[in-house]
């Protein structure tokens, strides 16, 4: 079985970019495009790795990753942030939630792909 990507992402072109990129690798890629939406998502149908971006609408990427390393059916699920804020406070605050990996935009296909290959790889 595909391992399952969910993209938490509001720009179209880089969800376009990583969905099929993800796709050509052979992941089972869905994508949502605001916090809320990931949320309800997570809970309905878990992924095997989310990639999510801090700013996001209705719920921010920290507010997301949160509720998700805060439930104990969720917390598990590896997060890769990808976001154009990539200040120092940022990425301390995202390794304090309990973020697993943390990338900056703009980003190399190649790049996301090995991360999440290492994320999903268990």
């Amino acid at each position: 079985m595909a391992t399952r990507v969910l993209i938490a992402e509001d720009e179209p072109n880089i969800v376009e970019s990583l969905d099929f990129v993800l796709q050509r690798e052979g992941f089972d890629v869905t994508s949502v495009l605001d916090g809320d939406a990931a949320l309800r998502r997570l809970r309905s149908a878990p992924p095997d790795l989310l990639i999510l971006d801090l700013m996001l609408p209705r719920m921010s990427g920290f507010e997301v990753l949160k509720a998700v390393k805060a439930d104990p059916v969720l917390k598990s699920i590896p997060v890769l942030i990808l976001t154009a804020k990539g200040q120092a406070q940022d990425r301390r605050l995202a390794q304090e939630i309990g973020v697993d990996a943390f990338m900056t935009k703009p980003f190399s296909n190649r790049e996301v792909v090995e991360q999440v290959h290492r994320l999903t790889a268990r």
